[in-house]
């Protein structure tokens, strides 16, 4: 069958009482159906249910001693993501990043750079701090309000 016999087939097949038709020839097969099919019942999503596990009262902590200096070395403060977009730690890929860990900044100092719709905007050290760690890779994506610095404020 060629493109204008299957628009007429169409056409005729349209106007037709017909709610299914199929027609088959050697390498050529050609199915057409009106409406729903009524036999057939739509698929049941499946929901899965998973129970949280509870650990007994008298279970002891697996955190080792080195974790808890590290949680307790990490409380401080955050600078955040004030948009959406891609954090630099530098101004361009050749030159050195804006700070380090362990470099101590005054406010205003610009600590690195979010690019969002082809716009660089500096991102500022809200007040004197020490960076404590970087949080974000330089070219990764950041949200908003997206933690970038641990700092620890002067």
């Amino acid at each position: 069958m060629d493109f204008k016999e299957i628009k007429e087939l169409i056409k005729i097949f349209d106007k037709s009482g017909l709610s299914k038709l199929k027609i088959k020839d050697e390498d050529f097969e050609i199915a057409l159906q009106k409406g729903f099919d009524t036999q057939t019942t739509p698929a049941q999503p499946q929901t899965q249910v998973v129970q949280p596990q509870i650990a007994p009262a008298n279970a002891i902590s697996t955190e080792t001693k080195e974790e808890k200096i590290e949680s307790e070395k990490k409380k401080g403060e955050y600078i955040t993501s004030p948009m959406v977009g891609t954090f630099y730690k530098a101004p361009s890929p050749d030159s050195p990043p804006f700070v380090k860990v362990g470099d101590v900044v005054s406010k205003g100092q610009t600590i690195g750079i979010i690019e969002a719709m082809k716009i660089f905007n500096e991102i500022e050290a809200e007040y004197d701090c020490k960076i404590l760690e970087i949080l974000v890779e330089d070219g990764q994506p950041v949200e908003y309000d997206m933690p970038l610095f641990l700092v620890e404020r002067l």
